[in-house]
């Protein structure tokens, strides 16, 4: 049956929010056409894991009655989006993916929600996640995986999983996520839109006390969008220190990302690594991510394929597994309580912290200091690095790939991912582009990484690269 807010729901933010401030359409009428939606494909998709229809109304009623009050307007006023349900909001359900907190209702907002808020925003509900944000793929105990709207029976990825589904399937045209190893970039890169992580500490989160004081964190909060400009516009408003962050936050202002989107990449020298020096991946993807980081020739940037090699697949698994499961482990251990509510891949996980010893983290953080260093040396040579965003396009539901290009991977859950984490680690700025699709139609992605606190290079390159080879107009089948 054709959707008649279709065209409503594929116009970017940013062109949403210049309607509703000329009077040429109502947040009211927005909201409603993303909510529709939210019914019309969440039970296929499995993307939201809460909706509050009733609230996002009454805010865009708010929202219309300050457009015609004349009022000044936030950059996102009017426009639907969503939450990643690792994040607290205020009155709504609040279950981090987790089965232990499937009826838990957050009391307070996040940093990020609270941003999201001010901008003028309105808030559909709170996006899928795989349990903790522990994997790359969206399965939880909560109900149905999330699901890829290029092909349903393929994984979203995650553990922004319901915040890619949800842009990809024209809900919303942006979406919150978070990326603690990926988590930005492989629900982006396997459903064909565009996703940024900045540099650590660009995006603040409130201080949580003593475990906010730990002295590293992969995580990041950022944007998923279809388009660059869009997520330009939401990484303005979620970056920035606040006085309540973290001690890590970057006390500097963001710099003007949306002015840094015309900058071009002319001049740029670029490296291209195919596979970081030996990481498994698919031909077809090797293929189309190839052509993609060619592209950049054309736009007057010098591309080179150096040697680029942190260090062995395997050791660089094992790093990041050391410290990720050491800190999930100090942190959520008491939930073994509740072993029997967890599921297998998050439990495995505890397990694992708690066998960590002292000798094996001091070697991990050693060995984190060399890799960070590697990398801070490399761009002093290149302003870019291009790769795959992941080593395969999506896959089944469940059906992890244990061997890729005919060799086979790390890990089964993360063999997939050794583009994304490494850049976690080492805290570089790092987008996804949709770069073209496999044989059977699959989104593949191209993986952007900037040298540390300049994401503006990375917006520019992608800009420029979404210019040349625009990918917006291209939408799942049944879902335009």
């Amino acid at each position: 049956m054709p959707d008649a807010n279709a065209e409503l729901a594929w116009t970017p933010a940013h062109r949403l929010r210049e309607m509703i401030a000329a009077r040429e359409i109502s947040p009211v009428e927005v909201t409603q056409a993303a909510l529709d939606r939210i019914d019309r494909f969440n039970g296929e998709l499995n993307a939201f894991l809460a909706v509050i229809p009733e609230e996002a109304l009454e805010t865009a009623r708010v929202a219309e009655q300050a457009v015609m009050n004349g009022d000044e307007l936030g950059p996102l006023h009017g426009v639907p989006t969503s939450i990643k349900d690792l994040e607290p909001m205020n009155g709504v359900r609040f279950t981090s993916g987790s089965l232990i907190y499937t009826d838990r209702i957050a009391d307070n907002d996040s940093l990020s929600v609270t941003r999201v808020k001010d901008s003028g925003a309105v808030i559909l509900g709170k996006t899928n996640t795989s349990e903790y944000g522990h994997i790359g793929t969206n399965e939880n105990r909560l109900g149905d995986a999330c699901r890829n709207p290029w092909n349903t029976e393929r994984t979203s990825g995650a553990s922004s999983g319901g915040a890619g589904s949800s842009v990809a399937a024209g809900i919303t045209p942006l979406a919150q996520g978070s990326d603690g190893a990926g988590s930005i970039r492989i629900p982006a890169g396997l459903c064909g839109i565009y996703g940024i992580k900045a540099t650590q500490g660009r995006v603040p989160r409130y201080s949580a006390g003593m475990d906010s004081w730990h002295w590293f964190n992969y995580s990041n909060i950022g944007p998923m969008a279809r388009d660059v400009t869009d997520a330009a516009t939401l990484l303005q408003i979620l970056a920035g220190p606040h006085p309540d962050a973290e001690h890590l936050t970057i006390q500097e202002d963001p710099p003007d990302y949306i002015a840094a989107l015309d900058r071009g990449v002319k001049g740029l020298r670029i490296a291209y690594s195919p596979d970081l020096g030996g990481v498994a991946v698919d031909p077809e993807v090797r293929e189309v991510v190839g052509r993609a980081a060619s592209s950049f020739e054309a736009m007057g940037a010098t591309v080179e394929e150096p040697g680029f090699k942190i260090d062995s697949p395997e050791a660089m698994f094992d790093l990041l597994m050391t410290i990720w499961r050491c800190r999930t482990y100090a942190t959520n251990g008491h939930l073994l309580e509740h072993r029997e509510m967890l599921t297998d891949y998050f439990r495995d996980g505890l397990d694992g912290g708690q066998k960590i010893t002292g000798e094996q983290l001091w070697d991990a953080y050693s060995r984190l200091e060399f890799y960070r260093h590697y990398v801070q040396e490399f761009f002093k040579s290149y302003d870019l690095l291009l790769t795959p965003t992941l080593a395969t396009p999506a896959f089944k539901v469940g059906e992890h790939p244990d061997v890729i290009g005919g060799v086979t991977v790390p890990d089964k859950l993360w063999g997939f991912t050794p583009f994304t984490y490494p850049f976690n680690m080492c805290g570089n700025p790092a987008a996804t582009a949709p770069a073209g699709f496999s044989n059977d139609g699959l989104p593949i992605g191209l993986h952007i990484v900037g040298r540390w606190g300049d994401e503006e290079t990375v917006l520019a390159a992608s800009k420029s690269f979404e210019d040349a080879r625009p990918w917006a107009d291209k939408k799942p089948a049944g879902f335009e």
